[in-house]
């Protein structure tokens, strides 16, 4: 596993559709190291922050792997490090194999992943494609946030180690699942919800899924 490339951008304001947007979407890789602090990379911003960062979406990672699946769908030309608005782009860090709660360490820093991102609209306005987050949802593709444990400084190369195993079997993809319609794996949501980790808004939403009626 390794980081391919660390992707920062801070807020801008664009026109998109007659309005102002303020954004953070289009980020640019970046040469050298890169100082990881308690809630964001050095160099990086988040536009909304009701929405984006905080220490529970410090960092986002998506995976390479999954520009495979995004051919059939985009232009290759779009297909580069940051195109879906994370810091780091990675291989071999998969939400499949990922659990809630392992730590890895990347460069001097150690990241815990804690869950799978849902985009907002923003991601259309980078893509040029305004059905992307629906189809984004679809591909059950949604790469990791992970929080800071310890600050430190990584960069394009590095290797990305797991320094501590969560004690918990519940991946990441887990997480996901429980985003589609559904129905759900209430034993896995139970899994879940037994994981200390959790953002408060995570343990709201699984909580929810757990009050929902038994359809027959």
């Amino acid at each position: 596993m390794h980081i391919v490339s660390v992707n920062t951008a801070l807020p801008q304001d664009l026109l998109w559709q007659g309005k102002t947007v303020r954004t953070s979407i289009f980020k640019q890789p970046l040469a050298g190291p890169v100082a990881v602090l308690a809630e964001h990379l050095a160099g990086d911003g988040q536009a909304d922050l009701r929405v984006h960062g905080g220490p529970d979406k410090a960092v986002y990672a998506y995976p390479q792997e999954h520009w495979a699946y995004w051919r059939q769908l985009l232009p290759a030309a779009q297909l580069v490090p940051g195109a879906f608005g994370e810091n780091l782009t990675t291989r071999g860090l998969l939400e499949t194999q990922v659990r809630v709660g392992d730590c890895f360490q990347l460069g001097t820093a150690v990241l815990m992943a804690v869950q799978p991102r849902r985009p907002c609209f923003k991601l259309g306005i980078r893509l040029a494609r305004p059905g992307i987050v629906h189809e984004f949802e679809l591909a059950r593709r949604s790469g990791i946030y992970f929080r800071v444990q310890q600050p430190g400084t990584l960069q394009a190369g590095d290797a990305i180690t797991l320094v501590q195993a969560s004690p918990y079997a519940a991946t990441i993809q887990d997480m996901v699942d429980c985003l589609a319609p559904g129905p759900h794996d209430l034993e896995k949501v139970r899994a879940l919800l037994a994981i200390p980790y959790l953002s408060a808004s995570w343990r709201e939403r699984l909580t929810a899924l757990l009050a929902k009626p038994i359809l027959i």
